[in-house]
């Protein structure tokens, strides 16, 4: 998938810090980085209050299953309970069976009846002329 990234440090600096439109979690331990999660508000009109989407969740392959990743969604529950946010979501690659096993296994559930829609790149400019 790092073929479709066009992220560059420079779109990373603008969003992140200067316009600060999500917030970035670094996981450290004895010193090194091995992980970090991304995430901003979104809105539920369903529920009438904001919650918390989860843009990505990252743990280095080298420490995978050492309870990384697990602490990274409790410090995203945390941060939604003293919010007040209503949710924690996400989305996960229907082929990314292990990401699956894990959600699952921390008590998240599917969403059924739901489909993802976008519109970005040309498609997203002739639509907004």
């Amino acid at each position: 998938m790092l073929d479709q990234v066009v992220a560059t440090e420079e779109l990373l600096r603008e969003w992140l810090f200067e316009k600060a439109k999500a917030e970035v979690i670094i996981g450290e331990y004895d010193g090194e980085a091995v992980g970090f999660t991304l995430f901003f508000h979104n809105f539920s009109t369903f529920l009438g209050r904001a919650g918390i989407y989860l843009e990505d969740l990252y743990v280095r392959p080298t420490v995978r299953g050492k309870g990384f990743g697990k602490a990274f969604l409790k410090r995203l529950a945390e941060i939604a309970v003293e919010r007040g946010c209503g949710r924690l979501e996400w989305w996960c690659l229907d082929w990314n069976q292990s990401s699956i096993d894990f959600y699952m296994a921390m008590g998240a559930e599917p969403m059924e009846d739901w489909t993802v829609y976008r519109i970005a790149g040309d498609t997203l400019a002739d639509l907004a002329r």
